[in-house]
């Protein structure tokens, strides 16, 4: 799926490489909003492992992970998880690209090509994500692809030492 110059398709295996570059390039500023990691997650190794974990959880219909596209280059990820049919049919959208391709709109575009995929392809009713209170940008990115805000989760996400309250957001597919 392409929207302009962004696109997204399903992660490969292949992509490891690309995408441990961004993450290792990245790390300290990604650690404000995510989850302490161990090293090898930032390595080649590291992804091919967590990229075949993804696939699988994808093979299982848990999962849809993605990589953003720029001009044909891996930039980020973009990702519906935690997903549940059902009577609920929702998923949770997550996304990240990496810090030379930021500010030029590459995440509202890929989550809004997320958002056609989970209501086309997934067969998905809504979509949830979350955000720290204090990540203004992703807040911006969430609210232009027609996310509204709906409450508080306290002490949502242990990051840095310490339990973090997460802004939750979310939006009715098809409206």
């Amino acid at each position: 799926m392409v929207d302009g110059k962004t696109g997204i398709r399903l992660v490969d295996v292949s992509d490891a490489e690309v995408l441990a570059a961004h993450l290792a390039r990245d790390r300290a500023s990604f650690a404000r909003w995510e989850p302490a990691q161990p090293d090898e997650y930032f390595t080649v190794a590291g992804q091919s492992a967590r990229i075949r974990r993804l696939l699988e959880q994808y093979e299982q219909g848990r999962t849809w992970p993605g990589v953003v596209l720029a001009d044909g280059v891996v930039v980020g990820q973009a990702t519906v998880g935690t997903v549940i049919g059902g009577p609920f049919r929702k998923g949770s959208v997550g996304y990240w690209i990496g810090s030379p391709h930021q500010n030029r709109g590459h995440a509202r575009r890929a989550s809004a090509l997320l958002l056609e995929r989970m209501s086309g392809d997934l067969g998905l009713h809504r979509a949830e994500a979350s955000t720290q209170l204090e990540n203004l940008a992703s807040q911006r990115v969430l609210r232009a692809v027609g996310f509204s805000p709906y409450g508080i989760a306290h002490d949502h996400i242990f990051l840095n030492g310490a339990w973090r309250d997460s802004l939750l957001w979310e939006l009715t597919l098809g409206d």
